[in-house]
C-alpha cells in the first residue's frame, strides 16, 4: 500500500532533506521514524528536496509499506519517534498512481528577510537579515521578467543536479509586512539555490546596488557567476538562506 504523509520541520539543524552519509538530515530521521511503526526499512519520496537550513510547512512525502496500520500510527505513533523538530500532520492511504514528486503540481516558496537595523534574536533562524533597506516596490518590478518558463542557469548552483535549467515560474510577489519582506514564489519546480540566488539578486535591486533592469540581463546571460555573486555571506549580511516549502498536488 502507498501512504502519502503531510510533513512539518525546522530546517535549522538540518543538513537538507536528502539523506547523506554522516550528515544528520530531515529524510534520515523521518525514514528511521516510519521504520520503528512498520517494523520494517521504509524509503520515503519527497515532493521537493530542501537545502541546508530550510523550513517547510507543508512538504508531501509517500512510501510503500506491506503492513497495515491504522491512519492514527502514522501521524501519532511516527511522531512519537521524530524530534520535535520535525512533525507529521497528516496522512491518507492513497493508489499506487500517487507520486509525491510527479503528483505535484508546483511547489511554493516564501523566503523571508527581516529588514530593519538591528539583527533579529527569536527569529533568527526562521529569517535572513538585511539592515539596509530594501525598496521593496523595486524588487517587484524587477521580479517580472522571471515570470513564465525560462532557462534559469543563471540562478542554479555548480552542485545542481537537474537535466535542464528550464524551470515555469506560475507567480512571484514581492511585499513588505512591517519590517518583513517576502519573496513568495511558485514554480512547476526549482533548481538547486534557484531561489536562494533569486534572492540575493532582487535585495540587489532592492539596495539599489543593480538596476531593475539587471535582473534581465542576469537571467538572459545564462551564467550561474552571475547571479551567485550577489548570495555571498557579505550581501545576505545574517543567518542562513531560510525558505517555507509547500507543495501543491492533483489528486
Amino acid at each position: 500500500m502507498r501512504i502519502a504523509l503531510r510533513v512539518e520541520y525546522d530546517g535549522s539543524s538540518y543538513h537538507g532533506w536528502q539523506a547523506q552519509t554522516g550528515l544528520h538530515t530531515v529524510q534520515q530521521v523521518l525514514e528511521t521514524a516510519i521504520s520503528k511503526v512498520a517494523d520494517m526499512d521504509i524509503t520515503v519520496v519527497c515532493a521537493g528536496r530542501t537545502d541546508t537550513g530550510v523550513h517547510a510547512t507543508n512538504q508531501v512525502v509517500h512510501f510503500d509499506c506491506e503492513v497495515s496500520r491504522p491512519i492514527r500510527s502514522w501521524i501519532h505513533g511516527v511522531n512519537s519517534f521524530l524530534p520535535k523538530d520535525v512533525c507529521v500532520k497528516f496522512s491518507k492511504l492513497m493508489s499506487d498512481e500517487f507520486h509525491a514528486r510527479y503528483t505535484a503540481t508546483a511547489r511554493r516558496y516564501r523566503y523571508v528577510i527581516y529588514n530593519a537595523p538591528i539583527r533579529p534574536a527569536l527569529s533568527r533562524s526562521q529569517v535572513t537579515w538585511s539592515y539596509r533597506q530594501l525598496d521593496h516596490q523595486a524588487m517587484a518590478l524587477a521580479s517580472q521578467c522571471l515570470l513564465g518558463e525560462n532557462d534559469f542557469t543563471s540562478f542554479r548552483s555548480v552542485e545542481c543536479q537537474s537535466n535542464t535549467p528550464m524551470r515555469r515560474v506560475m507567480d512571484l510577489k514581492v511585499i513588505r509586512s512591517g519590517d518583513l519582506v517576502i519573496i513568495d514564489i511558485t514554480a512547476n519546480a526549482f533548481l538547486h539555490h534557484m531561489v536562494r540566488n533569486i534572492a540575493g539578486v532582487l535585495m540587489a535591486v532592492g539596495t539599489a546596488k543593480k538596476s531593475i533592469e539587471w535582473v534581465n540581463e542576469v537571467l538572459q546571460a545564462k551564467d550561474r557567476r552571475l547571479g551567485k555573486l550577489m548570495t555571498t555571506p557579505s550581501q545576505l549580511t545574517y543567518g542562513i538562506n531560510v525558505f517555507n516549502l509547500t507543495c501543491s498536488f492533483q489528486v
